[in-house]
């Protein structure tokens, strides 16, 4: 997509996007709606070639191991495929012609010059897929793969064994912390891999014949499966059970949704902005290690996340209730574990970070020599950030509470464990509907989550069609 041209290029360029704003949970109900015995597909395959029972064919089994790895690749390929094309686009003509002088073809040059140069920004994008796999809960609930996440799910909440909990949230732990000290070696190799040369237009290659068919093929098919086929059916099933599914029910979960969403994404950008200017601004030593480890949440799986603000919360609740019974012979309750502040504080530890990002990336924007500026101007404090700051942070805000809006709507692993009791939201919602068999109930749901879901993919869309572009 980046260095080829083909019959489709500049629109798989963003549809290959398109997963993203697919949970992998819903494209498992889809696929096991579409490929169980009782599915459409079986069901014609029997009607076409005259089957009585399943032991007259062969049909893989969807709710398997391989079927979750499928179910997941198709989602989170999209996390590698945009850092790898943004390092590609970051290479310069001159390296790769350097290449090309000597004899090399073009895919020797890949090989040998562009891949080595890739390969940083390649290991975050699989270090990514790899904290997601480890965070994800509903697929592999649904498939009954038995993973670390849901092992710590059944443990602790099935079995109320809370030390054999808290034991495989260590491990779960150790297996984050490894990816995030290979993902920042990763970043750390990418400077020194970075390659000097004015931004011209990529001069690439033109695929012909088979080649040009079977690179449209492809991409098609990653398109196809990951996004124009589930979406479909979820379409197609809330269209049929519209009246059914829109009730009272399920506007309040969506208003559940809609609004813890949106007091994460503010909560989030506040302590992003905070973050950002401590680290730009403050003399204190220990600043930039302590904004670094606040920035480790994004990298925590549900559950773990879940488990250690539980437990301190559940503590703080009975010191709290133990002190006000001596006090004043009177129980608080909960006053943290088991409402809605510990979802919230949770939700704001886990994807703070992707607020604090988008808000630093902003505020490099503004140099010395701009407050320098307006401080000559007569401007105070106050009036050179509203001047100043503000016209060029609020994109990075706008856009990171974006981000963090539509990660809180499909959030299922904390959400299931850190509600209050009798609370619902759209992702809860879709996954009781879906245990229970009823995936055409939770068509609407899951349809709702997929459509927010598309607002961070436009954003990513617009900003890859300003990229570098090929030669014509």
């Amino acid at each position: 997509v980046t260095m080829c041209r083909f019959p489709g290029r500049q629109v798989f360029e963003w549809a290959l996007l398109t997963p993203l704003a697919m949970p992998a949970y819903v494209v498992a109900y889809v696929y096991t709606d579409l490929l169980e015995y009782a599915g459409p597909v079986q069901a014609g395959l029997r009607a076409l070639l005259g089957y009585a029972s399943p032991s007259d064919y062969w049909f893989p089994q969807i709710r398997t191991l391989g079927g979750a790895f499928c179910m997941l690749t198709l989602v989170l390929y999209p996390y590698v495929y945009l850092l790898s094309r943004a390092a590609f686009l970051e290479q310069s003509n001159e390296a790769l012609e350097a290449g090309r002088s000597l004899g090399r073809g073009p895919f020797q040059v890949f090989l040998s010059v562009s891949l080595p140069i890739a390969q940083p920004a390649i290991a975050v994008g699989v270090a990514l897929v790899l904290m997601e796999t480890l965070n994800d809960f509903g697929t592999v609930d649904f498939f009954g793969v038995p993973t670390l996440a849901l092992g710590l799910y059944d443990v602790w909440l099935n079995m109320g064994n809370l030390a054999g909990g808290a034991q495989i949230a260590l491990v779960m732990l150790g297996l984050v912390l490894g990816l995030v000290w290979i993902e920042r070696r990763s970043r750390g190799q990418r400077r020194n891999f970075s390659v000097r040369g004015r931004k011209k237009a990529l001069r690439g290659f033109r695929l012909v014949g088979w080649k040009a068919g079977a690179a449209s093929v492809f991409c098609a098919a990653l398109v196809l499966f990951g996004f124009v086929v589930p979406a479909s059916v979820l379409g197609i099933y809330a269209l049929e059970n519209f009246q059914a599914s829109f009730d009272a029910e399920f506007q309040r979960y969506a208003w559940n949704s809609v609004r813890l969403a949106l007091a994460a994404a503010t909560f989030s950008v506040l302590v992003g902005l905070a973050l950002a200017y401590g680290k730009r601004y403050s003399r204190v030593p220990l600043t930039g290690l302590a904004v670094r480890i606040a920035s480790l949440g994004y990298a925590l799986p549900g559950p773990v996340l879940a488990l250690g603000v539980i437990v301190p919360f559940a503590a703080l609740d009975n010191l709290l209730d133990a002190a006000a019974r001596n006090a004043f012979g009177l129980s608080t309750g909960l006053l943290l574990s088991g409402t809605l502040f510990a979802l919230l504080f949770a939700y704001v530890v886990r994807f703070m970070p992707i607020a604090f990002g988008a808000v630093e990336s902003s505020l490099e924007k503004v140099s010395p020599a701009m407050e320098m500026a307006s401080r000559s101007l007569g401007c105070t404090p106050l009036q050179g950030y509203r001047r100043v700051h503000v016209p060029l942070v609020r994109s990075g805000a706008i856009a990171g509470a974006t981000v963090v809006f539509v990660d809180v709507m499909k959030e299922l692993p904390a959400t299931l464990i850190l509600r209050p009791f009798n609370f619902e939201t759209l992702a809860t919602n879709v996954y009781q509907f879906a245990s229970d068999q009823q995936i055409e109930r939770a068509a609407l749901g899951a349809l709702f989550i997929v459509l927010s879901g598309l607002v961070p993919v436009v954003l990513l869309s617009r900003a890859l069609s300003s990229s570098r572009t090929l030669e014509t």
